[in-house]
């Protein structure tokens, strides 16, 4: 009895760490109400009719301003970001009249190769730039974005944080989605 006991506490000891990393929160991005700075970027494809040529170097956070925006950061060109992308290009479309904003950043750790990913990634978007920040391995230092996270949507009004979003890998869900697009909605629509 005493040696299941003992094996019954250690199994717990070992346990008690995994549980409390289960309800810890995934940080990446800038916290709500910090202000978002200038980076540039390398435009690679999608809004053909902003002004901005393909394989222009360009800060599209100060072409933006204070304008309410979703800036999104991304390890992952896959289907659930094309998802996002064509949700956050009909919601764009729709608002154009709030001056509603939006761009991917797609990160990495090879610069070329992200470039190339972006432009075939990004042809469709209509509205929603797609590129590849100069800091290309996570976006802007001072931007905090955590090199563990997949995505991370930073959701922006007045050159301010209003919400973010981390999530890890297979994180972007219909679910995770419909709440991003409830905070575009709601803090920047509203």
């Amino acid at each position: 009895m005493k040696y299941v006991t003992c094996v019954l506490a250690l199994l717990a000891l070992a346990v008690a760490p995994l549980a409390f990393a289960a309800d810890e929160e995934v940080k990446s991005g800038l916290a709500v109400g910090k202000a978002i700075g200038a980076f540039d970027v390398v435009k690679c494809a999608g809004a053909l009719e902003d002004g901005v040529k393909v394989g222009d170097q360009l800060c599209y956070r100060c072409k933006y301003g204070g304008r309410p925006m979703v800036m999104v950061f991304s390890r992952n060109a896959d289907k659930s970001l094309a998802q996002l992308m064509g949700k956050l290009d009909d919601v764009v479309g729709k608002n154009s009249d709030k001056q509603l904003k939006a761009f991917i950043n797609i990160v990495g750790e090879d610069r070329e190769k992200l470039e190339q990913v972006a432009k075939t990634f990004g042809k469709e978007s209509k509205n929603v730039p797609v590129v590849v920040p100069v800091e290309f391995e996570s976006g802007p230092k001072d931007y905090g974005v955590n090199p563990k996270v997949e995505t991370t949507v930073i959701i922006a009004k007045g050159g301010k944080v209003v919400a973010n979003h981390a999530l890890d890998k297979d994180g972007l869900t219909e679910k995770a989605i419909g709440k991003i697009l409830e905070d575009v909605d709601g803090k920047l629509l509203k």
